[in-house]
């Protein structure tokens, strides 16, 4: 189906989110953080960038920035468990940089699931 760069610095959302894109059929290849993602991306574009925000070394905003000025047609979902009671939503920021679905953790996995068969075609 499609090749999907799953980026997350915590492995038990990569590993839960890897099963179920793979049960889906989708070739999953994952990241730590930004830097290894764009590092991945640059050797192999993906079809699909699904990344978290908040990430050491290099966070998803960055990442999303970068992705969008190399890669301008690249397909980026954003994600973030971590959601400050600030002006500033990182989801709302995520958009405006560039991801074309952004989802609160813990996200529902169906969900996830549609939002990539009406972007992945």
């Amino acid at each position: 189906m499609a090749l999907i760069l799953l980026v997350d610095d915590d492995p038990d959302v990569r590993e839960v989110l890897r099963k179920d894109l793979q049960q889906e059929g989708h070739e999953v290849e994952e990241a730590a953080n930004g830097q290894e993602a764009l590092v991945a991306y640059r050797q192999n574009p993906a079809d699909l960038v699904i990344t978290d925000i908040f990430m050491p070394e290099k966070g998803g905003l960055e990442l999303i920035t970068e992705l969008r000025s190399e890669f301008p047609n690249s397909k980026i979902f954003a994600m973030s468990a971590e959601l400050p009671q600030r002006k500033a939503n990182p989801l709302k920021i995520a958009e405006v940089l560039g991801a074309i679905r952004t989802f609160e953790k813990p996200m529902s996995l169906r969900a996830l699931r549609g939002a990539i068969r009406g972007e992945i075609k």
